[in-house]
């Protein structure tokens, strides 16, 4: 139970840091859309891949790791969209 409100906790974090990253490198958002598709992109096959492959054990750690990771360059993409947000 402790573990689970842990876990929901520290993926809540990667909002504002998101945003925080985003906001730090504005002048990098556009040049990086490719990579912030890629990196998505990978994590979300990963996610279901590990999701199915391998026990829970094992997948826990990795699969909160790549949520939070995608989480991440999901804020990124958006963002760099954003014509009032970008300085380019």
């Amino acid at each position: 139970m402790l573990k689970d409100i842990l876990v929901i906790i520290i993926i809540l974090t990667a909002f504002p840091v998101g945003y925080l990253i985003a906001y730090l490198c504005r002048d990098e958002l556009v040049d990086g859309r490719k990579w912030f598709n890629i990196v998505l992109t990978a994590c979300l096959i990963l996610i279901f891949l590990f999701l199915l492959l391998i026990d829970v054990e094992q997948r826990f750690v990795v699969v909160f790791s790549l949520i939070y990771i995608g989480i991440l360059a999901g804020i990124s993409l958006k963002k760099s969209f954003d014509k009032k947000f970008v300085k380019k």
